[in-house]
């Protein structure tokens, strides 16, 4: 087992955890430890809320989460010897929960407080929570599911350049500027409201927190991706935008389907990270990378090939208008039809809309070429349900399948 590089206290707030965590995005936050390539060490992360949400039966916590909180991260930690244009390595070698902390949750967050993919079908909070049976998950408030986890850090990249920040704020304002007054807001503006910047105190933390963007998006550092595949064994390089790359991570998934729909859509929990690290000097001009590039893990879940169900999704809204090769509605159609689907199984729409969140679908474009209409696919394993949800002649069998916690 690797030494302990950056350790979270799960019992504080990220304010009382010294220098172990962040949640904006700044080149000027301070790295809290340095690595050297070659070196293999562990990273503790809390989970992405700072403990906000609890293991019980309301979802009142889903409710009144102050987003201006999220995400907290682990960091930065410094590479030595990376430069502005070099490429990063990062290779994920283990990742896990923490004794005693065998649980996990998932989300629908409310229109008024960040919304989802699907917020207009959902608009009110709904939580579940999740118990993990070595790699399996179950949920007390979702019978009838069990499915591995393919865990991975929801979030992971490297801190921007002044220059990259600056343009990252200036596109997201101009977004907004489109429709000022939308619920939810199109995209979230810097905001020192609950801003954690490390060790920065006074003027210039006062003016970071100000400055600094949020860790909402995924972006050229890569930051907010939810890429599942991205669990043990992955690798992920990452461009180096200042000197010593200073990366950072947390948002630690148990599991997430494609899409990760439901906003705090995958079985969220806190936990540790192995990772090693190197670099390729001048990496970016050697391949030509604006991006990060993942090599995904090679252990996931083996449902088969054809241990799936596929539902089927055009350009076409819930409203019956045609869009033209819009794979955002056709992915949205996907899953609608797949939740109407679920629903004749006995779960009510929002818990099928969690399981599409977070157990391990796949998504696909399938066809981007047949105007007027994209198809893209969900893929539901099967064998994520304890009975058989494939089409019979017989009909669903409908159950008991519990209830998710709501708002009071």
């Amino acid at each position: 087992m690797p030494d302990t590089l950056v350790s979270v206290d799960l019992s504080k707030p990220a304010r009382e955890q010294g220098d172990a965590v962040h949640n904006r995005w700044h080149p000027e936050i301070p790295p809290v430890a340095s690595v050297n390539p070659g070196e293999v060490v562990r990273v503790e992360c809390k989970d992405w809320t700072d403990g906000w949400i609890k293991n019980d039966d309301s979802a009142n916590d889903v409710r009144d989460l102050p987003l201006s909180l999220v995400h907290i991260l682990s960091g930065p930690i410094a590479v030595n010897g990376a430069e502005p244009g070099d490429l990063l390595i990062v290779e994920l070698l283990d990742i896990g929960a923490f004794r005693d902390y065998e649980w996990g949750y998932t989300g629908i967050f409310a229109r008024m407080n960040g919304g989802s993919f699907l917020v207009d079908a959902f608009p009110d909070p709904r939580k579940a929570i999740w118990d993990f049976e070595g790699i399996y998950a179950k949920s007390r408030h979702l019978r009838g599911v069990r499915f591995p986890g393919i865990v991975h850090p929801g979030q992971i990249g490297t801190a921007p350049s002044e220059a990259l920040l600056r343009q990252w704020n200036e596109r997201e304002a101009a977004l907004i500027q489109t429709q000022p007054d939308r619920v939810p807001p199109l995209a979230q503006p810097p905001n020192p409201e609950n801003a954690v910047v490390g060790t920065l105190s006074g003027a210039d933390a006062d003016r970071v927190a100000k400055e600094a963007a949020r860790t909402v998006p995924p972006r050229e550092n890569c930051g907010n991706h939810d890429i599942k595949n991205l669990s043990r064994g992955a690798r992920a390089y990452f461009v180096v935008f200042v000197p010593g790359a200073n990366l950072s991570m947390g948002d630690i998934h148990f599991s997430q389907g494609d899409g990760e729909i439901t906003f705090c859509g995958a079985v969220e929990m806190p936990g540790w990270i192995d990772l090693g690290v190197d670099l390729i000097k001048d990496g970016v001009n050697k391949y030509g990378l604006t991006n990060s590039v993942v090599v995904p893990s090679p252990v996931e879940p083996h449902f088969g090939p054809t241990r799936y169900l596929l539902f089927e999704g055009i350009s076409v809204d819930r409203q019956g208008e045609q869009h033209y090769v819009d794979a955002s509605v056709s992915y949205a159609d996907a899953c609608m039809k797949a939740i109407n689907y679920l629903s004749h199984f006995g779960y009510t729409e929002e818990q099928a809309y969690i399981i599409l969140s977070c157990a391990p679908c796949e998504g696909r474009i399938s066809a981007i070429v047949d105007i007027p209409s994209a198809c893209c696919t969900l893929a539901v394993p099967i064998d994520a349900f304890e009975f058989d949800i494939t089409p019979n002649a017989d009909g669903p069998v409908a159950a008991d399948r519990g209830k998710l916690a709501t708002a009071s």
